[in-house]
């Protein structure tokens, strides 16, 4: 029970840094550590399952895509101003909270026949393998295609056409002499047109 008091506290933590901090990339770190904690607190509670999807996909594959959408998009995302109002997502915060608690404590005190259920292993690789691949799979064409879109490319030469090419000498503008009123030929400046 404490160590799942801890871990609530943990994500609940990381889930404010992330809100609070100015940089994208602090933020998508910080809420992959919430989800990597909110992952752990689902295997405590006895949801493997959940657990390993939500630690592959929410802590992993998620925060791939996060990390790349930060970098395409750059840093000057932060100072725009929110398009909700911090009201309304408050509100739909709480709402979602009281839906989960409702959702999740038990109303009654109805007796509860134990089901056996079958091993991890055997749940993960034989009922779910497919699901498990997928996400594999998923992950890794996700990192690879970030490498690959990220990797430094030199840019290809340009042509060169004939109106870009380098003036020549004889194109240039010659100096004009400009003769001063009431001065002699000796004062003469030469002045670019």
């Amino acid at each position: 029970m404490i160590l799942n008091g801890l871990l609530v506290l943990g994500a609940t933590l990381c889930a404010f840094q992330a809100l609070k901090t100015k940089q994208l990339l602090s933020a998508a770190l910080w809420l992959a550590c919430t989800s990597a904690l909110v992952a752990c607190l689902l295997y405590a509670l006895g949801a493997y399952e959940v657990a390993v999807i939500e630690l592959s996909v929410g802590a992993g594959l998620v925060t791939v895509l996060f990390v790349f959408g930060i970098s395409i998009a750059g840093e000057d995302a932060m100072g725009k101003p929110s398009l909700v109002p911090w009201t309304v997502a408050g509100g739909v915060a709480v709402i979602a909270m009281g839906l989960v608690a409702w959702f999740t404590l038990p109303t009654t005190t109805e007796t509860v026949t134990a089901v056996a259920e079958p091993s991890f292993s055997l749940m993960l690789w034989e009922q779910r393998g497919l699901d498990v691949l997928v996400q594999i799979g998923l992950i890794f064409a996700g990192v690879l295609g970030i490498l690959g879109i990220l990797a430094e490319k030199e840019p290809a030469p340009r042509p060169v056409l004939e109106r870009e090419q380098m003036p020549t000498q004889t194109s240039l503008p010659q100096p004009q002499p400009v003769i001063l009123e009431g001065s002699s030929e000796s004062a003469m400046q030469e002045v670019p047109a």
